[in-house]
């Protein structure tokens, strides 16, 4: 039997997590830009706790911010106020979310017990993560502002989130640090993802412009 691919797994967790949640969410009162605004604060609170030297609750918190990222544009759909706007306000809390994430690791090495070169080491893997994170976020965002609609690559946000997130969590249970490793990884996976992007954004724009041309 085949392994169901991304776009499988996408229309299951649209069919049995987004919806139900964006019902339940809606059921209780609550509107898609305050899911938005709460998801980021969610995640903020787990960039504190990781900040504050506990990567095994700020991790859960960061999945749960994450979580609660799903639900927002389920309910905007849902309830018919899906808007330029909370699309704008969706993709600015998402970049800060995780932004805030990044800034708790970084306080988190640099409080640490650790050597100069270890905190060096450490402090780039947080930089490098962040800077090729965000530039695959950007091209995406780019790349829609040009009319080339792509979510192609293999370390989009949502790999992002929940690598993030596992990673602070074996990282509080583990008696070796590990998360400094899967920062590395994400930098590098997302530095290769940024190309991969880049090169699929430049070959929607010369089709598109061969069918216009």
């Amino acid at each position: 039997m085949a392994m169901p691919g991304r776009e499988e797994l996408r229309a299951a967790m649209l069919r049995y997590v987004e919806l139900p949640g964006a019902r339940a969410l809606h059921a209780v009162g609550l509107t898609p830009n305050v899911i938005t605004v709460f998801g980021f604060a969610v995640c903020a609170a787990g960039a504190a706790l990781v900040a504050l030297g506990y990567p095994l609750y700020g991790g859960i918190v960061f999945l749960a911010g994450g979580i609660l990222d799903l639900f927002d544009g389920g309910l905007a759909r849902l309830t018919g106020r899906a808007s330029p706007f909370g699309a704008l306000l969706d993709s600015v809390f998402d970049r800060l979310g995780e932004a805030a994430l990044f800034v708790g690791l970084g306080l988190y090495y640099l409080l640490a017990d650790l050597s100069q070169p270890e905190r060096i080491f450490s402090m780039l893997s947080v930089l490098l993560g962040l800077v090729f994170s965000q530039g695959v976020s950007y091209l995406r965002a780019r790349g829609e502002g040009l009319g080339a609609f792509t979510r192609s690559g293999i370390m989009t946000r949502t790999e992002r989130v929940a690598i993030l997130g596992i990673g602070l969590i074996v990282e509080g249970l583990a008696p070796v640090p590990i998360m400094v490793w899967v920062l590395w990884v994400i930098a590098g996976v997302s530095c290769f993802t940024l190309f991969q992007r880049m090169f699929t954004i430049r070959g929607i724009l010369e089709r598109q412009a061969k069918e216009n041309g």
